[in-house]
């Protein structure tokens, strides 16, 4: 990262396309679904969603969305509520410097100030995932499986 901090600010007209410009390495292409997916996942959910673009400066360096207070299993267990990480994009030539943790990290305050006591993410096993990265940050695996990905929790208290 550079001198400057990185922040989180709202998806908006004026830096649409530079979010939906951002792209992970080629590699992880099959592990996350580009922005403009998230984003109109985003429309179409818009009380459960927050997505947020990750800006060093005046650049779009990566994408964040969050999921709030949603029933994981509203079938089995409709009162399970969960909240977490949605989706995580980093721009390929960004990743490795610490642009991926603040994003967590800044996701998992909004949660906590939002009264969460947990966060919630799943991700796409396999090389090239991003497990070790979110084992590292704490997450521990459930034992849950999501849509063929792996669930991991954080404690916010």
């Amino acid at each position: 990262m550079s001198s400057s901090s990185p922040r989180l600010e709202p998806v908006t007209a004026d830096n649409f396309d530079a979010v939906c410009a951002v792209r992970v390495h080629p590699r992880q292409e099959h592990l996350v679904s580009p922005v403009v997916k998230s984003l109109a996942e985003a429309y179409v959910h818009g009380e459960a969603a927050w997505p947020q673009a990750i800006v060093e400066g005046d650049e779009v360096v990566g994408f964040v969305m969050a999921f709030l207070d949603i029933a994981w299993n509203p079938a089995g267990d409709p009162s399970d509520i969960r909240s977490g990480i949605w989706r995580l994009n980093v721009a390929a030539d960004r990743q490795g410097k610490g642009y991926g943790r603040f994003a967590v990290e800044a996701v998992t305050g909004e949660l906590r100030r939002r009264g969460a006591g947990r966060a919630h993410v799943t991700w796409e096993p396999g090389e090239d995932g991003p497990e070790r990265f979110y084992l590292g940050l704490g997450f521990r695996l459930t034992g849950e499986s999501s849509g063929g990905q792996t669930v991991g929790v954080l404690d916010l208290t």
